[in-house]
Formats: structure tokens, C-alpha cells, sequence
């Protein structure tokens, strides 16, 4: 797989939809991770990210405005130990109660499928990072439809050892715009990551479309103590 920019991944499509990043630092020394929310409605487009304990979730900008808060309100980081789990729905709680009695990240999706919003189906996207005395391993996840077919769900998982340095992984619940939404295909994307915490995050912003972008987290997470850093940076103000 050629390794691209992760401006150009980014900006490759008005509307990839939702994000997760996953890689280590340009220095070697962070556990990085990016998510994303884009909208293209006014109840999608209608949120923010604010932090909750450890982790985020999403909230309403306006409440008066809110329509159906089923499938846009969660909690999309949450940790466990020495686990930061990563995903685009209520399965992150689904991710964190299983592994919190000792089942595998892989496992922990099978009783989940791609979303209920026929007919674009979208993809559940996922990923877990594992840092530990030094070690720092992660895995991505999507779980979607067969083709566009709601009848059968196509599980993917993809476990990265010991990530080099500089380098990331990207996985968006859409290849880009449409009607329906076509679902992401292919394994992780391989991209860039550069800069300190502040650069990556205005990379990652900035690189996004303009009219569809809405929230943004970022966590650097040191690999020899474990200690974090976060940046939001949201749309709505």
C-alpha cells in the first residue's frame, strides 16, 4: 500500500463521512490518534465534542434544534486501563463493558452490525490502542454491509504491532458523497502523521471540507508513561 499524506487522504473527498486515525508520532514517542464527525443535515450538523471523564462524547449545540439523538449522540473515546478505545457509535460502551471482562477487542463487535440507517448502512467503525511500560500496539475494526445488502454483515479487523514511527492508519465509514452513501472499502488507509499535538491538529482540521466538517479530537499519548494530551476543536461555538 503506498503511503499517502494525510492532508491529501483527507481532502480526497468533500464527505468521507466519519474518521478515525490511528499511528505513532513523527518522533516516535506518541500514541496518536485523530476522530472526526462530518454532517450533511441539520440535526448531523448540530453537535459538539465535549470531554467526559477520560474520554469525549457528543452533545447538542442547540437542544431545541435536536431531531433523533439515536444514532449522533455516544460517546465516542472511552478508556479502560491501559485501553483507548476509539469508534463512530454506542459501540465504544459495547467495546469497554466486554473487554472489561477479559473478551477480545474482535469479539466484543460480533453481537454489533453496521448502523440502521437504510439505505446507506453505514459502516461501525472502531479502534483500540493498547500502551503499555512502553509498548504500544492498536487495531481498527468496521463492521458493514455486504455490497450494500442489509441481510449479511462483513466483519474486518486489523491489529498494527509495534507501529513505526511517523506513520498512521485511516479508516472513514465512506469512500465519498452520494446517494446512497457508498460504504469505505479495502483495509485501513496508510498516511502521514507529522508535527507536535498543536500541527497535527490544525493538519487534520484544516484538511477537511469546510461546509461539511463538525468536530475534531486529537490525543497524544506518551508511550513511556502513559500520560495524554488532548486537543477539541469544534465548529459550533
Amino acid at each position: 500500500m503506498k503511503l499517502q499524506s494525510l492532508e491529501n487522504a483527507l481532502s480526497a473527498t468533500s464527505y468521507p463521512g466519519r474518521g478515525i486515525v490511528i499511528g505513532r508520532s513523527a518522533d516516535g514517542k506518541k500514541a496518536v490518534t485523530a476522530y472526526f464527525i462530518m454532517g450533511r443535515s441539520e440535526n448531523s450538523r448540530n453537535r459538539v465534542f465535549v470531554k467526559d471523564g477520560d474520554g469525549i462524547r457528543t452533545q447538542a449545540f442547540d437542544p431545541s434544534k435536536m431531531k433523533d439523538p439515536s444514532l449522533i449522540i455516544y460517546a465516542p473515546v472511552r478508556v479502560l486501563g491501559n485501553k483507548t478505545i476509539v469508534t463512530n457509535g454506542d459501540q465504544t460502551d459495547t467495546i469497554y463493558e466486554n473487554m472489561d471482562k477479559q473478551q477480545t477487542f474482535e469479539h466484543s463487535l460480533r453481537c454489533r452490525e453496521f448502523e440502521p440507517d437504510a439505505p446507506n448502512y453505514t459502516p461501525r467503525i472502531s479502534g483500540i490502542m493498547h500502551v503499555e511500560k512502553g509498548d504500544y500496539n492498536f487495531a481498527m475494526s468496521i463492521l458493514k454491509s455486504d455490497n450494500g445488502d442489509p441481510a449479511s454483515c462483513n466483519r474486518f479487523t486489523y491489529a498494527y504491532s509495534n507501529p513505526k514511527a511517523g506513520v498512521g492508519r485511516f479508516i472513514h465509514t465512506y469512500m465519498g458523497d452520494g446517494n446512497p452513501l457508498p460504504s469505505f472499502e479495502g483495509e485501513p488507509e496508510l498516511v502521514t502523521i507529522e508535527g507536535d499535538i498543536d500541527t497535527f491538529t490544525d493538519t487534520v482540521w484544516k484538511s477537511l471540507n469546510e461546509e461539511n466538517k463538525v468536530s475534531l479530537f486529537v490525543r497524544f499519548i506518551n508511550i513511556a508513561d502513559g500520560s495524554c494530551e488532548d486537543r477539541i476543536v469544534n465548529k459550533n461555538k
